[in-house]
């Protein structure tokens, strides 16, 4: 099948702080598109300060999927994520319009273009309770041990305390006999099922870190602190995967008497350039990405906006876009 045949999507992504919502909001606006959020926090209601949350005001009229759906005590994952955005990418198609997965969660957006199957990771045998045993009572880093042991690909790509990959990548290896990175591996060499525009934003790292620590403190004056508090107040806790989030974890960490405030706010700072330097080293990785240096476009959207409109049309995606609004009128 060749590319133009098959369907069109647009991936714009980059690293936290980097601009992509006011770009993809103009970009769908002139690719008659519509925006698939892929983050993993932006799909939470209540959570709108700490996830940098798209306001409606700010939407222009375009409709975003997968914001603002999930209640902070329901579990988000890959294969959830997954399925959510399939089924809002059918409702794009199905109206002659351009899915455009925005967001900085590399993995995320690598399970769409490049379908990943999660199928063999979605068994149940209870195993899984066993391992949130040993968390709970031998602590994080027992079960840290094991994944190295089990899965040393793994273990370097996850971090010690981010338990429910942990758990996951263990489980996988239980159930399958394999390591989840080498199933992974193997999904990634997927050829892609769409014809694919993949942009990734970027600004040189100073800047990108000086944007960075002046949103923490713009999150701060806008009230972060008084979000988590009124979280804490619903019952939300360390626990939930939507508490993980960086900005709800430093506050309810605050909050929980683990630090100041001024400590909760620099650990924010810090963890946040650790995570854009982690998302530019994935992108880096991805194959067959258009770089997209602000730099060298004057740090003007409208002329970034021209040219990921030239790439568009080298690829056919307005031609296409046009017959899909014929195919369905």
């Amino acid at each position: 099948m060749c590319e133009q045949e098959k369907k069109p999507l647009i991936v714009l992504t980059g690293p936290t702080a980097v601009g992509k919502t006011k770009l993809s909001i103009s970009l769908a606006k002139a690719a008659g598109g519509e925006i698939i959020s892929a983050d993993s926090m932006q799909v939470y209601q209540y959570m709108d300060i700490g996830s940098a949350k798209v306001r409606q005001e700010e939407m222009q009229g375009v409709p975003h999927h997968l914001v603002d759906v999930l209640k902070p005590e329901e579990e988000f994952h890959i294969v959830r994520f997954q399925k959510m955005a399939k089924t809002a990418m059918e409702e794009i198609y199905g109206k002659g319009r351009i899915p455009i997965l925005v967001g900085g969660t590399g993995f995320y957006i690598q399970a769409i273009t490049r379908d990943i199957d999660f199928t063999e990771a979605e068994k149940e045998d209870g195993y899984r309770k066993e391992l949130e045993e040993i968390a709970r009572k031998q602590g994080a880093e027992v079960l840290y041990g094991m994944l190295e042991k089990a899965d040393p690909v793994s273990a370097k790509e996850i971090h010690a305390n981010n338990v429910k990959r942990v758990i996951r990548a263990l489980e996988f290896y239980h159930q399958n006999g394999i390591p989840i990175s080498a199933h992974n591996q193997e999904q990634k060499e997927h050829r892609c099922p769409y014809n694919l525009a993949y942009f990734v934003l970027n600004a040189p790292r100073e800047l990108l870190y000086e944007r960075i620590d002046k949103r923490v403190d713009e999150m701060m004056e806008a009230g972060l602190l008084k979000e988590v508090e009124n979280l804490k107040a619903m019952g939300c806790k360390k626990g939930m995967v939507s508490m993980q989030g960086l900005g709800y974890k430093e506050m309810l960490s605050y909050l929980e008497g683990e630090y100041s405030l001024e400590e909760a706010v620099r650990i924010l700072k810090r963890d946040t350039r650790h995570f854009a330097k982690r998302q530019l080293t994935w992108f880096r990785r991805e194959q067959e990405v258009t770089w997209v240096n602000k730099d060298e476009f004057g740090y003007e959207d409208s002329r970034i906006l021209e040219y990921m409109l030239s790439v568009l049309k080298e690829l056919g995606m307005v031609k296409q876009q046009l017959q899909i609004q014929e195919g369905t009128s």
